[in-house]
């Protein structure tokens, strides 16, 4: 499924675009008092999401689905419907991550259900305040809509589809999470500190130039291209801690002009709570 825009905007883009077309901002900003922080201050305009209640399904056990499964296609078709978004609108969404939190995820899902006009700010939430986008406080006002029910269109993988994966040469497993999570050596968020046995590691970091911006669209494609070889689109699967900041990669890698890989949103939360096989980098 191909984008008729890029999935990524400048903030000078995205100043010229809000003065001449019609386009709705998600604040996807994360962080303690996220929520408090969007009253305080967001780009004018912009409405408000949240991981935890608009774009998961938190389960009782990670077990079953990882900590961030994605919610139904209908329950997600609720959420962009109470932000008043229909399927023409132009959608820009912005974090203070540039996008390695909840931004990315957010691009995904909507592009998973079909909806084109999604970009994600590239920079971040500094780089529109740096370049002059005016700000707001408290609530911004809009009317809901009615945003038809979908299904999911981008391809998924289970944790049944990666166990089969990571033995098959065939396949590429992707980890992007940081050299030391996937190394064993810490794990902040997880029971278990290690990686997929035959996954590789491509951090999301190596996506963003030394400003924080993402790479050109050329280096990101040779990267990953050299990465991938002559592997088969559906051979290629991304996953990361519980399937948020894999989105990252994918859009990076969508961005490079390539297919977008697979998700395995349940990722390392659900495989390590799993009794499937682990590795660290002593043990391999």
């Amino acid at each position: 499924m191909s984008a008729a825009i890029s999935p990524l905007i400048t903030a000078n883009e995205l100043i010229e675009l809000n003065t001449t077309s019609k386009i709705i901002l998600v604040d996807a900003r994360t962080g303690t008092n996220h929520f408090e922080n969007y009253q305080k201050e967001h780009l004018k305009g912009a409405r408000f999401v949240d991981l935890n209640r608009d774009l998961t399904t938190i389960p009782e056990n990670p077990a079953n689905g990882g900590r961030h499964p994605l919610p139904s296609p209908e329950a997600f078709s609720n959420t962009i419907s109470s932000l008043g978004i229909l399927p023409s609108d132009h959608i820009v969404v912005y974090d203070d991550k540039n996008g390695t939190n909840f931004a990315a995820r957010f691009w995904w899902m909507l592009r998973a259900v079909g909806h084109e006009k999604i970009q994600v700010l590239n920079g971040g939430y500094q780089t529109a305040i740096q370049a002059g986008f005016l700000t707001n406080s408290g609530n911004e006002t809009f009317e809901k809509t009615a945003y038809p029910s979908q299904k999911w269109e981008l391809a998924l993988a289970d944790i049944n589809e990666v166990e089969k994966a990571r033995k098959n040469d065939q396949n590429i497993v992707i980890d992007v999470r940081d050299k030391n999570r996937f190394d064993g050596l810490t794990e902040p968020l997880d029971l278990i500190a290690g990686h997929i046995p035959g996954a590789i590691n491509v951090p999301l970091t190596e996506n963003l130039d030394k400003n924080g911006l993402f790479k050109s669209s050329e280096e990101l494609a040779q990267k990953y291209k050299s990465i991938i070889g002559d592997k088969k689109d559906e051979n290629i699967i991304v996953h990361c801690g519980s399937g948020v900041t894999a989105c990252h990669t994918l859009l990076a890698m969508d961005y490079a002009g390539l297919s977008i890989p697979k998700l395995y949103v349940g990722s390392w939360s659900e495989w390590s709570r799993n009794d499937r096989e682990m590795a660290t980098k002593k043990s391999e």
